[in-house]
């Protein structure tokens, strides 16, 4: 292997990129928003909302239906600029497969009694159109569906301004009543969301009439056939200042990670080889250790492409200077990325013989 190409392979290590918003990214600034044991700090209806092992749950069944959506609503503040992450999982107990969900935030209390509340939220569903959405409850409905970059304008009008992937490369991301992650950023009139990894939703809302900046924050149960929703490590961290643009791919790469397997041109390498190999990233700069390798360089992120793109810049070594370009993807606590060379940036997660082409398995390294 000739020290060209030894040099690629370290440096797309080095870019092992994205995931938005796992459990094991580090939560500085993030607060939980339970305290492991019941209830205290949310407000809701009894007999439709419990804490089971670890986790909020909503449900409805047979014996107790409810016949309009009802809500948990946290009552130890609201928000306004933030960063919301937590796990999700939705199930449907009926013959039909419904079920259907939603985190409520920046919204409005329209009926305390009745526990029902309006405004943004962050839609769920056991099917196969709704995760991911950003829904307005009572007001504008459905402000962009998944895979739209959209700006309400100042008239009102909802204006689609690009794409930020396919519906479908999201829903095959999503996992049938299992956990799956969501994040959601708020800052200023910028609105985001994030499901395992894949941005689903950007939307600018420019519509002052109508657009909400601060409210509170909620957890919706639909009417209808009988359903379970549950959610575990909710944790919020409040965004003032610049932290906004840390908290996006760039911010949720920070940190260690360890290289799990690669391939080259179409064969994987030798486990014990590429193993060691330990990826530092701080801010836009990256630091690859193990292997016999010591290389540092820079890169930019591409967060509006699908999959996302990253440029790596090496300063050291016989690339030194070069763009090297890569794509990334993530599933969970499992990332991927190809990196290809010149002016080839990879289509595919996939390499071939002569390709010069190489695909990285990456996991987060903990403590």
């Amino acid at each position: 292997m000739n020290r060209r190409f030894l040099a690629a392979l370290a440096l797309a290590a080095g870019m092992l990129l994205t995931r938005v918003a796992s459990a094991a990214e580090s939560d500085v600034g993030f607060k939980s928003l339970t305290n492991g044991k019941d209830l205290s700090g949310w407000d809701g209806n009894p007999v439709s909302w419990s804490f089971k092992d670890g986790a909020i749950v909503g449900e409805t069944t047979k014996e107790h239906p409810i016949t309009g959506n009802t809500f948990l609503i946290w009552t130890n503040g609201t928000v306004a600029d933030f960063e919301l992450r937590c796990s999700f999982r939705i199930t449907p107990n009926n013959s039909q497969g419904f079920a259907n969900s939603g985190i409520q935030y920046r919204s409005k209390v329209l009926d305390p009694k009745g526990w029902v509340v309006g405004g943004y939220q962050a839609d769920m569903e056991a099917g196969v159109v709704y995760t991911g959405i950003l829904y307005e409850e009572r007001f504008r409905g459905i402000m962009a569906v998944r895979g739209e970059k959209v700006l309400w304008n100042k008239d009102c009008q909802k204006e689609t301004t690009g794409s930020i992937g396919s519906s479908s490369d999201i829903q095959a991301a999503i996992k049938s009543k299992d956990w799956n992650e969501y994040v959601i950023i708020a800052k200023g009139n910028h609105l985001q969301q994030f499901v395992n990894g894949k941005p689903t939703i950007d939307v600018t809302d420019d519509c002052e009439a109508k657009r909400a900046m601060s409210g509170v924050l909620a957890l919706q149960l639909h009417a209808g056939l009988a359903m379970k929703v549950e959610f575990k490590d909710i944790r919020l961290k409040t965004l003032t200042g610049g932290e906004s643009a840390a908290s996006g791919p760039l911010g949720q790469i920070q940190g260690d990670w360890q290289v799990t397997s690669i391939e080259m041109n179409g064969e994987p390498l030798d486990r014990d080889t590429v193993t060691s190999m330990v990826v530092s990233i701080h801010d836009s700069s990256y630091k690859l250790s193990g292997g016999e390798r010591d290389d540092h360089g820079a890169f930019t992120i591409d967060s509006q492409s699908s999959p996302y793109k990253m440029d790596i810049t090496p300063d050291r070594g016989p690339d030194s200077g070069e763009k090297l370009p890569a794509i990334f993807e993530v599933n969970g606590n499992k990332m991927r990325v190809c990196y290809g060379r010149g002016d080839n940036r990879p289509k595919a997660f996939e390499t071939s013989s002569g390709s010069e082409t190489l695909l990285i398995n990456y996991t987060r390294k903990t403590k």
